[in-house]
């Protein structure tokens, strides 16, 4: 918690300037395909206002937040109107000048049928040269958003991870995947680029922990350039309840802290954005985006501790 936090700043951080940017917070305030829930457009809005409240120590670092870091919070898309492919259109401009390689974006959603356009922003950056083969995606998610369409839209929040390989992505690890189709299932089994542990695998209390070990040992074993996509649905529905679809069997708040900090310390990995996506803000309680805040951080402090 910042004293004398600043309002419209992530974690009421004082201003920064993109100029010198180390890490930059980018709002996408989407909303067009949900199909339950509604109000992902004012999800990031209450994330960055819930962040304030985030307390500045995190166990990996020597310092407070920002650690010497600039973080630089960027103005949200503004895209408003327009047809679905308009929309994305605008998040890829948006999101093109900060996938660069010279900072390290943090993509605060909206609903995930944003993803194929982060992928398309993300192909120019250095370490990929236009080659998206190369790029893992990790996804934490209740839902494997495997989908080739859902109520004749191909770029549904249903279907972000199937457009993110058509967008070329070579390899995608799914975490805690608890509610899916036959459709995807058979996808799953049949496409060799996509890894999935399902919540069952390593949650059930019939897996005895070694599902849980071995899970972090794959992260462990990850190479190369990597996304984090964190669908905050992807979280146990007690800690989300806000959220579009909450889902009862997701993670913990640990569980999902540990997974990340694992993936940002694989010694062969280098983690270069991340986004978490499907904020919701709660009238009645404040849970769901502090809920996200919490997560968006620990991303920021794992990433810092890197350097």
């Amino acid at each position: 918690m910042s004293e004398g936090s600043i309002g419209g700043n992530f974690l009421g951080l004082e201003e920064s300037t993109r100029e010198g940017a180390d890490i930059a917070i980018l709002s996408l305030p989407y909303e067009l395909t949900v199909s339950y829930g509604r109000g992902t457009e004012n999800g990031p809005a209450a994330c960055i206002e819930a962040s304030a409240q985030v307390e500045l120590h995190d166990p990996l670092l020597n310092e407070d937040l920002p650690a010497g870091r600039a973080i630089f919070t960027a103005p949200p898309w503004d895209g408003e109107g327009g047809s679905l492919a308009t929309q994305l259109e605008g998040i890829e401009k948006y999101l093109q000048e900060w996938t660069e390689g010279q900072v390290f974006p943090i993509v605060l959603g909206g609903e995930h049928g944003s993803l194929p356009a982060i992928m398309r922003a993300l192909s120019n950056h250095p370490t990929l040269a236009g080659d998206l083969s190369r790029l893992t995606v990790v996804q934490i998610d209740a839902h494997a958003d495997l989908r080739d369409e859902l109520e004749g839209d191909n770029y549904s929040h249903a279907c972000a991870a199937r457009r993110t390989l058509d967008e070329g992505v070579g390899n995608l690890l799914q975490i805690g995947v608890r509610a899916y189709s036959r459709e995807e299932e058979d996808y799953i089994n049949s496409d060799e680029r996509v890894s999935t542990w399902f919540a069952r695998d390593f949650l059930a209390p019939s897996s005895g922990g070694q599902g849980w070990d071995n899970l972090l040992a794959e992260i462990s074993a990850l190479t190369g350039p990597v996304w984090l996509t964190f669908d905050i649905d992807g979280l146990d529905g007690s800690l989300v309840p806000h959220t579009g679809t909450p889902v009862p069997g997701g993670l913990a708040h640990w569980q999902a802290v540990e997974i990340i900090e694992t993936l940002f310390a694989a010694t062969q990995v280098e983690v270069i954005g991340a986004d978490v996506a499907e904020i919701v803000a709660g009238n009645d309680s404040n849970l769901t985006q502090f809920s996200a805040a919490m997560i968006a951080t620990k991303i920021v402090a794992a990433h810092i501790a890197t350097l």
